[in-house]
């Protein structure tokens, strides 16, 4: 039920020693105006829909169906949100759960610990955060990343949910000299990767970033790899990032000296490993990457319309896990949507899924049916 993409040998090896452990889950929201872009992003059918998304996620994570919830999960073109898989597991398997508030519109409706950061502007500025709220967020990441390594769970869960965050992620890893462009993924069934890469690069632009790679604006999709020596990390989340990557950079960092971190997320999670990286060799900053994987869905692994696996291995040494989950018998159409393509992944629901089959052996049955009724009562309610 869980497949190896990268780095098997020691991918295998993270799951052995985790297998039959307690875990517990970060989920950590944020908020960045580039969600508002008309046709950015599906998680949400209008850019209003899209500002409350993170809140509404929150608030199903932490109470599951609700009556009348303070914030609705917002209407999709298709499918349902995947948070109704990080519930199913967390709920049935009594996970203890942390929700964080990196920088939203508003504090969400349930209990939840906030860090102190802002939304971030629309990346295309160039001037997506102070640099002041970046350092801050890091260090609270930091912060929290040493109170879960001296917890008594096994390893860490971090999830996240930020809309417009697949963007965010394509410039962060561009500005590190990674060559993402046409591999990362989306909420949509066809990527929008020309959509994406006009704003990153718009936003690099007006950073002033992109004069340091020779080419960066003619003929290349990508910076030189020199870049990697100019850019201060910080400076390059502030300029065209967004709350959740650097909070949970500094969350890895920190936890994975003493336990394993599973970065649940496709896309914005290695976004963040490279992040984590970037900071840990500029700063000299002391971690054990062997103790950190990238877990997600079979869905983003897999997904034709981009290239997550050549991803995974431009970032760097670290495995790509992917829950093998499949939608594809449940009598549900919102579900049956996850496998033409729609959704995918979000609110660590890929690491969510992961944990079920390591803690307590869950089969494809068995977590189908959670998510099922799940949703049965969720479409009730």
């Amino acid at each position: 039920m869980i497949g190896v993409y990268t780095q098997e040998q020691q991918g295998q090896k993270w799951l052995q020693t985790y297998r039959g452990c307690s875990p517990v889950f970060a989920c950590v929201l944020g908020f960045t105006e580039t969600s508002q872009i008309p046709g950015i992003s599906a998680a949400g059918s209008t850019p209003e829909h899209r500002r409350y998304t993170a809140i509404a996620d929150a608030e199903f994570l932490y109470n599951g169906p609700q009556p009348h919830p303070s914030y609705p999960l917002p209407p999709l073109s298709a499918g349902a949100s995947p948070v109704l898989i990080s519930r199913a597991v967390i709920a049935a398997l009594n996970i203890p759960l942390y929700i964080f508030n990196a920088g939203l519109p508003k504090p969400p409706a349930v209990p939840s610990i906030d860090l102190g950061g802002t939304p971030a502007r629309c990346l295309s500025t160039g001037c997506a955060l102070d640099l002041t709220t970046v350092k801050h967020l890091f260090a609270k990441g930091i912060e929290w990343g040493e109170k879960f390594a001296h917890s008594e769970a096994d390893y860490l869960i971090i999830g996240e949910c930020v809309v417009g965050g697949t963007t965010t992620a394509l410039a962060i890893l561009t500005g590190l000299g990674v060559a993402a462009v046409g591999k990362v993924n989306s909420s949509h069934p066809i990527c929008n990767h020309a959509q994406k890469w006009e704003i990153v690069k718009t936003g690099l632009q007006c950073a002033g970033i992109g004069k340091f790679g020779h080419g960066f604006f003619s003929q290349s999709c990508h910076p030189g790899k020199e870049l990697l020596s100019f850019i201060e990390p910080f400076t390059l989340v502030a300029a065209v990032g967004d709350p959740m990557q650097v909070a949970v950079a500094g969350m890895a960092l920190a936890a994975s000296r003493t336990k394993g971190v599973l970065l649940a997320g496709g896309t914005q999670m290695l976004a963040v490993y490279a992040l984590m990286q970037a900071l840990a060799r500029h700063y000299f900053l002391f971690w054990h990457p062997e103790n950190v994987v990238v877990g997600t869905t079979r869905w983003v692994a897999e997904d034709p319309t981009a290239d997550t696996v050549a991803l995974a291995r431009l970032v760097g040494p670290v495995p790509l896990l992917a829950t093998q989950l499949s939608f594809t018998t449940s009598r549900y159409p919102q579900l049956q949507a996850y496998e033409h393509g729609y959704v995918k992944e979000g609110v660590g629901a890929g690491g969510c899924a992961i944990a079920s089959h390591l803690y307590c052996g869950w089969s494809q049955e068995q977590l189908l049916q959670a998510v099922e009724e799940l949703c049965h009562i969720s479409l009730s309610s």
